[in-house]
């Protein structure tokens, strides 16, 4: 073998590694810290990047993207003294990898340890009502502190969530008792609102119908009486009008009276008290001409007077009722009517008798002569 073949070879291999390490191809999203003999000298970006061979070394990788940590649940005393285990989320990213790498050793397990710190500081001071509700002002105080603590490592800490908040056993039984008896409050206080708008509306429905019935009522009452009224005053009219005969109405009087016992309560009767009057006017008129009979011959003088008594009472009857007519309205003047009648026929069933008394003896005188 050819002396010189081996310092050649040994002499590429040499050039191949000197050219192999001066060449570092960063990945986008990632920073490489570079150190020279030691200490840091610059930071390798996203790219083909040279360095020095066999000084330069790489120091650490770095993802600058926006990271996700969970840590554990860490237990926690409230103000009321009872343990709860709260589990956070922390969103963080690397803004300076030099920092994030030389200021401190292991920047996750700080974050850890001051999210824990912060965490019993804030909650020491709420009592558990206050932390179950209260997780948007804690998670604003936690972001507020680890801002400011880890803005000199390199990391900006872009939201910090709780994850979760797991009291006692015991309270949260409590809990859901407490929870269990507000449904329930909520759902009788519901149900009798309820039941109360239902009685309310039906009260008023109510109300609307017995004042629309009641109005219903009234309206027919006032539109019956006005057809009774009109009616009576026609019918007042045409007796009027037609200037009818005392006689007559004392007989339409008598005939309305059967209807009295048309009625359902036939039980009793009530008769008025214009029911003799009435009885004796139509007596007068048609009563005395029945026991009469046909006219003798032998008293032509006694039924002319009669006659003529009839007629003068007749005469009167006729000219009180002109004047009753004028002077009154239509129910006075029937009425007065009916009383000027029967006085008038009385009148002249006197005269007819005082006519009559003194012819008496001399018949007699005359037959016995």
């Amino acid at each position: 073998m050819d002396p010189i073949v081996i310092p050649v070879l040994v002499a590429a291999i040499v050039v191949v590694f000197l050219v192999a390490s001066a060449v570092r191809i960063v990945p986008q999203a990632r920073r490489y810290n570079i150190e020279r003999f030691g200490r840091y000298r610059r930071t390798l970006q996203p790219g083909l990047n040279l360095v020095l061979p066999v000084a330069d070394r790489t120091n650490s990788k770095l993802d600058v993207r926006e990271q996700v940590y969970s840590s554990d649940p860490k237990p926690v005393i409230t103000e009321d003294n009872l343990v709860v285990n709260i589990d956070t989320v922390l969103y963080y990213q690397v803004t300076d990898p030099r920092a994030a790498a030389y200021e401190v050793a292991d920047y996750l397990h700080a974050i850890d340890q001051l999210t824990v710190t912060t965490l019993r500081n804030v909650i020491g001071s709420m009592d558990l009502e206050g932390t179950l509700t209260s997780r948007e002002e804690i998670n604003a105080r936690l972001r507020a502190v680890l801002d400011d603590a880890t803005g000199k490592w390199g990391i900006r800490v872009n939201r910090v969530e709780i994850k979760a908040i797991d009291p006692p056993n015991t309270i949260k039984e409590a809990m859901e008792k407490q929870m269990r008896a507000e449904r329930d409050k909520r759902a009788a206080i519901l149900h009798a609102e309820g039941e109360r708008q239902a009685k309310i509306l039906t009260a008023e429905g109510t109300k609307q119908k017995d004042i629309l019935e009641a109005q219903g009522t009234q309206q027919a009452m006032i539109l019956r009486a006005d057809g009774e009224a009109k009616a009576v005053e026609l019918v007042f009219q045409a007796v009027h009008r037609n200037n009818a005969d005392p006689k007559v109405l004392a007989y339409k009087y008598l005939e309305t009276l059967p209807h009295l016992a048309s009625s359902d309560n036939n039980t009793f009767w009530v008769i008025p008290g214009e029911l003799t009057e009435a009885v004796r006017t139509v007596t007068s008129a048609f009563g005395d001409q029945s026991r009469a009979g046909p006219p003798e011959s032998a008293q032509p003088e006694e039924a002319a007077t009669a006659d003529a008594d009839d007629t003068a009472a007749e005469n009167r009857i006729a000219g009180l009722n002109a004047s009753s007519t004028v002077s009154l309205d239509a129910a006075r003047a029937t009425d007065e009517a009916e009383k000027q009648a029967a006085a008038a026929v009385s009148d002249a069933k006197a005269e007819a008798e005082a006519a009559k008394s003194p012819q008496m003896p001399g018949r007699g005188q005359a037959s016995g002569d």
